[in-house]
Parts: C-alpha cells; sequence; structure tokens
C-alpha cells in the first residue's frame, strides 16, 4: 500500500513539475521576439516595432527605452540576447529583430529577407569616432577623407543593395585639401571595425590613402566595447562600428572621452522570422 501511494506522489509531483516548466516558459498563443540588449539598440528595435504598430511605449520613452517601458505589449514576449547573437536565436524564437550588420553575417539579405525594415533614419547612422582632441589632426582628417568618397559610397550601394545605404550628402574624391599628404608619407593609421560591413568597407578607404603612401591598419572586433576602450586609451586611433546614440550612451557609461567625426553610412534595422514565416501572427494593436 505505501509503494501504490510512493508510486502516485512521484506522478503527481511530475505533472506537477511539468505544469511549473510549462508557467515558465513560453505562454500559450503570445508570440516572442528577440530583441538587441543593449540599451539603444534595444529601443531602436522597440521604436521599429511601435511605428509598425506592434507594441505600444509609455509616452516620453525614446532612445533608451526598454522592455520595461512598454505600456502595451500587445501578447509579445520579449528575449533580450545581445546584438551579435540576435541571429542564432531565430531557431528558438517566432522573430527577431536583427541589425543589418550582423543580419548580413548571419547569411540574410537586409532587403530582401526581412519583414519589416527601418528607414533610413540619420540618427543611427554608422560614425568614424576618435579620441576628443583627434579630430583636427592631419591622419583623422586623410581618414574621414577616404570614407566620405565617392567611391566608398559606390562600393556601398553595388556591394550591399539598400541593407547598408551611404549617408554622406557631399561625396569627394577620397582626399582633404587642407591635409598635408607629404608629411603623412608612412604613416600607419590604425581603426577599429566590425568585420561586416566596416572593415570591408574600410579595405576602400586603404587603397585611396596607399595612394599617397599611407598605411590603414583595420584591427577587427567582434564586440561593442573593445573598440571604444583601444581609442579612448590611445592604443588606436580611430574606431569605425557604432552609431552616435550608442556611443553617447557609452561615454555616460563609462566616463570616456570619445568624439564623431563623419557619419558615413547606415544600418537599416529590420525583423525576421524565426519559427514563425509569416507576420499573420503578430497582430497590430487597435
Amino acid at each position: 500500500m505505501k509503494k501504490i501511494k510512493a508510486l502516485i506522489l512521484i506522478g503527481v509531483l511530475a505533472v506537477s513539475a511539468v505544469a511549473l516548466a510549462a508557467c515558465g516558459s513560453k505562454k500559450d498563443g503570445a508570440v516572442t521576439i528577440a530583441v538587441p540588449n543593449d540599451t539603444t539598440n534595444e529601443a531602436r528595435a522597440l521604436l521599429l516595432l511601435q511605428s509598425k504598430g506592434y507594441i505600444k511605449l509609455k509616452d516620453g520613452a525614446g532612445l533608451n527605452a526598454t522592455i520595461r517601458d512598454i505600456e502595451d505589449k500587445n501578447g509579445i514576449e520579449f528575449k533580450e540576447v545581445e546584438a551579435a547573437q540576435v541571429p542564432n536565436t531565430l531557431k528558438d524564437v517566432d522573430f527577431a529583430v536583427i541589425n543589418s550588420n550582423f543580419a548580413i553575417d548571419a547569411g540574410l539579405n537586409p532587403v530582401k529577407d526581412s519583414l519589416i525594415i527601418e528607414d533610413n533614419s540619420a540618427k543611427y547612422a554608422n560614425i568614424v569616432a576618435v579620441k576628443k582632441g583627434q579630430e583636427k589632426t592631419d591622419k583623422i582628417k586623410a581618414l574621414v577623407a577616404s570614407l566620405e568618397s565617392k567611391q566608398v559610397a559606390d562600393y556601398i550601394k553595388k556591394k550591399y543593395n539598400g541593407g547598408v545605404v551611404s549617408v554622406v550628402e557631399n561625396l569627394g574624391d577620397g582626399y582633404d585639401k587642407s591635409v598635408d599628404y607629404d608629411s603623412l608619407k608612412g604613416t600607419t593609421i590604425t581603426v577599429a571595425a566590425s568585420p561586416t560591413p566596416h572593415a570591408d568597407v574600410l579595405k576602400i578607404a586603404k587603397d585611396i590613402l596607399a595612394k599617397k603612401s599611407i598605411t590603414l591598419d583595420i584591427k577587427e572586433f567582434t564586440d561593442y566595447v573593445q573598440p571604444n576602450k583601444v581609442v579612448d586609451s590611445g592604443e588606436i586611433d580611430a574606431n569605425y562600428f557604432q552609431h552616435l546614440p550608442y556611443l553617447e550612451a557609452f561615454n555616460k557609461e563609462n566616463g570616456t572621452k570619445i568624439v564623431s567625426v563623419g557619419a558615413i553610412h547606415n544600418e537599416p534595422m529590420g525583423l525576421y522570422a524565426g519559427k514563425t514565416k509569416s507576420l499573420d501572427s503578430l497582430k497590430k494593436l487597435k
């Protein structure tokens, strides 16, 4: 009799454990969306979803919004993930909001594969950044001129076909007339950059600078922290991987003194399909 009671108790506990596990996982009928977990990119993802009518943020929630600032989640469950890892969550969530550079790295085409995509907002343009006080040096002016060139803009247009967009309004020939290029001969400029598309774009700038006997040394980083730290320390001359809202938040949080010296391109953030392939399950707010 005791053995029967013990078996019954084990069965009850097993059922209870399953029920509790279910309660801690996805709610029945809920749509799961992965978003970047850093402040500016999370806000950017939420603002994209709000602009399309899928959620409502609290009044005043702007470029620093988090999921705690959502007034109406519309039945959506959010999964906060480090930005570079968001594409890896697609097999586990219904949708994911991904930065274009990480989407491209994951083999996704931001124009063809995204279900919704940002407008080309200038406030999220990717910038060249340097330590404060270095903005007017010939090395930095030469670097910026090479990136603000028609050659770079043409490369971006041809290579990324809308997935990355040049934001430079007055394209040049790659050179700054105020720079003494003769004095820079034999000089090396070091730049910290994300692999895609930043390092690829920098290769075009490298060819431009090489014609003036200047070496551009591209250092690739896969995170969003070290590129700013090595510039702030003076170890590396400049970086090219981030937008201005992220830089401003980074400076505030870390006490660094890094400034933008030029906006080069925009990478529209998009919503991509994971386990769910259609937007039909993602209902708009009434």
